[in-house]
Protein backbone atom coordinates (compact mmCIF):
# COMPACT_ATOMS: atom_id res chain seq x y z
CA UNK A 1 0.00 0.00 0.00
CA UNK A 2 1.36 3.36 -0.63
CA UNK A 3 0.43 6.47 1.07
CA UNK A 4 1.17 9.91 0.34
CA UNK A 5 1.75 11.35 4.30
CA UNK A 6 0.46 15.08 3.07
CA UNK A 7 -3.25 13.75 2.79
CA UNK A 8 -3.24 12.26 6.54
CA UNK A 9 -4.99 14.19 9.12
CA UNK A 10 -5.19 13.67 12.62
CA UNK A 11 -8.51 12.21 13.84
CA UNK A 12 -10.18 11.54 17.55
CA UNK A 13 -8.03 9.21 20.08
CA UNK A 14 -9.37 6.14 20.84
CA UNK A 15 -9.17 4.56 24.13
CA UNK A 16 -8.39 0.66 24.75
CA UNK A 17 -7.76 0.26 28.04
CA UNK A 18 -8.39 2.43 31.24
CA UNK A 19 -6.80 5.85 31.37
CA UNK A 20 -4.91 8.05 28.45
CA UNK A 21 -3.11 5.62 26.50
CA UNK A 22 0.76 4.70 26.61
CA UNK A 23 2.61 4.33 23.91
CA UNK A 24 6.36 3.10 24.02
CA UNK A 25 8.66 4.78 21.02
CA UNK A 26 12.40 3.41 20.50
CA UNK A 27 14.41 5.91 18.88
CA UNK A 28 13.15 8.98 20.32
CA UNK A 29 15.44 11.09 20.48
CA UNK A 30 15.40 12.77 17.50
CA UNK A 31 14.21 12.17 13.86
CA UNK A 32 10.97 10.48 12.97
CA UNK A 33 10.95 8.84 16.57
CA UNK A 34 11.16 12.05 18.10
CA UNK A 35 8.35 13.68 15.82
CA UNK A 36 5.93 10.51 16.86
CA UNK A 37 6.54 10.61 20.18
CA UNK A 38 5.27 14.61 20.44
CA UNK A 39 2.84 13.75 18.28
CA UNK A 40 1.37 11.36 20.18
CA UNK A 41 1.68 13.61 23.41
CA UNK A 42 0.01 16.02 21.25
CA UNK A 43 -3.11 13.83 20.99
CA UNK A 44 -3.49 12.72 24.62
CA UNK A 45 -0.87 9.64 24.52
CA UNK A 46 1.46 8.90 27.48
CA UNK A 47 4.88 7.80 26.22
CA UNK A 48 7.64 6.09 27.16
CA UNK A 49 10.71 7.41 25.13
CA UNK A 50 13.63 5.41 24.36
CA UNK A 51 17.10 5.97 22.93
CA UNK A 52 20.78 5.71 24.14
CA UNK A 53 21.06 9.85 24.68
CA UNK A 54 19.29 10.88 27.48
CA UNK A 55 19.79 14.76 26.81
CA UNK A 56 18.06 14.01 23.76
CA UNK A 57 15.43 12.10 25.40
CA UNK A 58 14.51 14.97 27.50
CA UNK A 59 14.23 17.41 25.04
CA UNK A 60 11.44 15.44 23.41
CA UNK A 61 9.69 14.65 26.23
CA UNK A 62 9.86 18.31 27.90
CA UNK A 63 6.87 18.83 25.55
CA UNK A 64 4.45 15.43 26.55
CA UNK A 65 3.01 15.76 29.36
CA UNK A 66 3.05 12.51 31.15
CA UNK A 67 6.24 10.48 30.04
CA UNK A 68 8.88 7.96 31.37
CA UNK A 69 12.82 8.29 29.64
CA UNK A 70 14.30 5.11 29.28
CA UNK A 71 17.77 5.99 28.20
CA UNK A 72 19.54 2.75 26.71
CA UNK A 73 20.95 0.80 24.02
CA UNK A 74 18.10 -1.35 22.92
CA UNK A 75 20.60 -4.24 21.45
CA UNK A 76 21.98 -5.02 25.10
CA UNK A 77 20.85 -7.90 26.92
CA UNK A 78 17.45 -7.99 28.41
CA UNK A 79 16.76 -4.69 27.28
CA UNK A 80 13.59 -5.46 26.01
CA UNK A 81 12.10 -6.63 29.43
CA UNK A 82 13.68 -3.88 31.33
CA UNK A 83 11.78 -1.59 29.21
CA UNK A 84 8.63 -3.05 29.21
CA UNK A 85 8.80 -3.29 33.16
CA UNK A 86 10.16 0.38 33.45
CA UNK A 87 6.75 1.07 31.23
CA UNK A 88 4.25 -0.59 33.57
CA UNK A 89 5.61 0.22 36.50
CA UNK A 90 5.48 4.16 35.46
CA UNK A 91 1.66 3.91 33.77
CA UNK A 92 0.22 0.51 34.31
CA UNK A 93 -0.29 -0.28 30.75
CA UNK A 94 1.18 -0.04 27.75
CA UNK A 95 -1.36 0.42 24.41
CA UNK A 96 1.51 0.69 21.55
CA UNK A 97 5.03 -0.03 20.70
CA UNK A 98 6.68 1.81 17.90
CA UNK A 99 9.88 0.15 16.69
CA UNK A 100 11.52 2.97 15.16
CA UNK A 101 15.16 2.79 16.43
CA UNK A 102 17.49 1.98 13.48
CA UNK A 103 20.98 2.23 12.24
CA UNK A 104 21.96 3.03 8.64
CA UNK A 105 25.59 2.10 7.37
CA UNK A 106 26.12 2.62 3.98
CA UNK A 107 29.00 0.31 3.08
CA UNK A 108 29.44 -2.05 0.21
CA UNK A 109 29.97 -5.95 0.83
CA UNK A 110 33.28 -5.97 1.22
CA UNK A 111 33.45 -3.22 3.86
CA UNK A 112 30.44 -4.69 5.84
CA UNK A 113 31.91 -6.55 8.98
CA UNK A 114 30.23 -9.20 10.77
CA UNK A 115 30.28 -6.54 13.60
CA UNK A 116 28.92 -4.45 11.33
CA UNK A 117 26.42 -6.42 10.01
CA UNK A 118 24.93 -7.72 13.45
CA UNK A 119 24.77 -4.31 14.76
CA UNK A 120 22.62 -3.36 12.25
CA UNK A 121 20.47 -6.77 11.86
CA UNK A 122 20.54 -6.47 15.99
CA UNK A 123 19.22 -2.92 16.31
CA UNK A 124 16.64 -2.82 12.85
CA UNK A 125 14.99 -6.06 13.39
CA UNK A 126 16.13 -8.41 16.33
CA UNK A 127 15.19 -5.80 18.98
CA UNK A 128 11.63 -5.02 17.10
CA UNK A 129 10.89 -8.78 17.77
CA UNK A 130 12.16 -9.18 21.35
CA UNK A 131 9.97 -5.63 22.63
CA UNK A 132 7.15 -6.94 20.39
CA UNK A 133 7.36 -10.12 22.23
CA UNK A 134 8.10 -8.58 25.84
CA UNK A 135 4.80 -6.86 25.20
CA UNK A 136 2.30 -9.46 23.72
CA UNK A 137 1.17 -10.42 26.99
CA UNK A 138 0.44 -7.34 28.00
CA UNK A 139 -1.21 -6.67 25.22
CA UNK A 140 -3.14 -10.27 25.34
CA UNK A 141 -3.78 -9.46 28.97
CA UNK A 142 -5.22 -6.20 28.01
CA UNK A 143 -7.97 -7.23 25.35
CA UNK A 144 -5.30 -5.86 22.07
CA UNK A 145 -2.81 -3.43 21.43
CA UNK A 146 -1.11 -2.10 18.51
CA UNK A 147 2.62 -2.16 16.82
CA UNK A 148 3.88 0.12 14.66
CA UNK A 149 7.20 -0.69 13.05
CA UNK A 150 9.12 2.03 11.09
CA UNK A 151 11.44 0.05 8.19
CA UNK A 152 12.22 2.33 5.16
CA UNK A 153 11.78 2.16 1.18
CA UNK A 154 15.37 0.76 1.18
CA UNK A 155 13.43 -2.55 1.69
CA UNK A 156 12.36 -2.97 -1.60
CA UNK A 157 15.06 -0.71 -3.37
CA UNK A 158 17.74 -0.09 -1.70
CA UNK A 159 21.16 2.32 -2.49
CA UNK A 160 24.50 0.90 -3.22
CA UNK A 161 25.85 -0.01 0.56
CA UNK A 162 22.46 -0.76 1.92
CA UNK A 163 23.08 -4.47 2.11
CA UNK A 164 22.75 -4.71 5.61
CA UNK A 165 20.22 -1.80 6.21
CA UNK A 166 17.93 -3.18 2.85
CA UNK A 167 18.31 -6.79 4.75
CA UNK A 168 17.17 -5.69 8.03
CA UNK A 169 13.96 -3.46 7.09
CA UNK A 170 12.97 -6.56 4.53
CA UNK A 171 13.21 -8.71 7.12
CA UNK A 172 11.50 -6.17 9.74
CA UNK A 173 8.20 -5.97 7.31
CA UNK A 174 8.39 -9.79 7.19
CA UNK A 175 7.94 -9.93 10.56
CA UNK A 176 5.36 -6.89 10.76
CA UNK A 177 2.92 -9.32 8.78
CA UNK A 178 3.49 -12.64 10.70
CA UNK A 179 3.00 -10.94 13.64
CA UNK A 180 -0.11 -9.37 12.40
CA UNK A 181 -1.53 -12.60 11.56
CA UNK A 182 -1.06 -14.24 14.74
CA UNK A 183 -2.11 -11.53 16.56
CA UNK A 184 -5.37 -11.02 15.00
CA UNK A 185 -7.11 -13.28 17.16
CA UNK A 186 -5.93 -11.48 20.55
CA UNK A 187 -6.87 -7.91 18.43
CA UNK A 188 -3.29 -7.10 18.09
CA UNK A 189 -2.29 -5.03 14.95
CA UNK A 190 1.16 -4.61 13.24
CA UNK A 191 1.59 -1.97 10.90
CA UNK A 192 4.69 -1.08 9.09
CA UNK A 193 5.19 1.96 7.98
CA UNK A 194 8.08 2.56 5.17
CA UNK A 195 9.10 6.51 4.32
CA UNK A 196 11.31 6.95 1.53
CA UNK A 197 14.36 10.13 1.99
CA UNK A 198 13.24 11.78 4.98
CA UNK A 199 14.82 14.96 6.66
CA UNK A 200 16.78 13.64 9.81
CA UNK A 201 20.33 13.81 11.22
CA UNK A 202 20.34 9.96 10.02
CA UNK A 203 20.14 10.33 6.28
CA UNK A 204 21.87 14.05 5.98
CA UNK A 205 25.22 12.00 7.38
CA UNK A 206 24.99 9.34 4.65
CA UNK A 207 27.25 9.51 1.90
CA UNK A 208 26.31 11.61 -0.66
CA UNK A 209 22.87 12.56 0.90
CA UNK A 210 24.03 15.76 2.01
CA UNK A 211 23.23 17.51 -1.18
CA UNK A 212 20.41 14.95 -1.61
CA UNK A 213 17.28 17.60 -2.96
CA UNK A 214 15.00 18.97 0.01
CA UNK A 215 12.28 18.76 -2.39
CA UNK A 216 12.90 14.70 -2.73
CA UNK A 217 12.48 14.79 1.21
CA UNK A 218 9.75 14.05 3.27
CA UNK A 219 9.32 16.07 6.87
CA UNK A 220 9.45 13.61 9.85
CA UNK A 221 6.39 15.12 10.90
CA UNK A 222 4.61 14.00 7.86
CA UNK A 223 6.12 10.63 8.48
CA UNK A 224 4.81 10.90 12.36
CA UNK A 225 1.24 11.26 11.31
CA UNK A 226 0.62 8.11 9.63
CA UNK A 227 2.43 6.28 12.84
CA UNK A 228 -0.11 7.91 14.91
CA UNK A 229 -2.92 7.12 13.08
CA UNK A 230 -1.87 3.03 12.52
CA UNK A 231 -1.24 3.79 16.31
CA UNK A 232 -4.87 5.12 17.19
CA UNK A 233 -6.64 2.61 14.84
CA UNK A 234 -7.30 5.10 12.17
CA UNK A 235 -5.70 2.76 9.37
CA UNK A 236 -6.62 -0.59 10.75
CA UNK A 237 -7.57 -1.58 7.53
CA UNK A 238 -4.35 -2.07 7.02
CA UNK A 239 -2.76 -4.50 9.43
CA UNK A 240 -0.48 -6.74 8.28
CA UNK A 241 0.44 -4.48 5.19
CA UNK A 242 3.62 -2.20 4.84
CA UNK A 243 2.57 1.44 3.75
CA UNK A 244 5.23 2.87 1.63
CA UNK A 245 5.38 6.69 1.71
CA UNK A 246 6.07 8.84 -0.65
CA UNK A 247 6.91 12.97 -1.53
CA UNK A 248 3.72 13.74 -2.81
CA UNK A 249 3.78 14.77 -6.55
Amino acid sequence: MTVSPAFVTSDTISHMTQGAPVAIVTGASRGIGRATARQLGEVGYRVAVVARGEKELRDTAASIREHEVIAIDITAPDVADHIVSRTLERFGQIDVLVNNAGVAPMLSVEQTSPEVWHQTIDTNLTAAFLLARACWPVFKRQGGGAIVNVSSLAARDPFAGFVAYGAAKAGLNALGLALAREGAKDNIRVHTVAPGATETEMFRSLPGMRDHPAERTMDSADVARVIVQCAKGDLAHTNGEVIWLHRGA
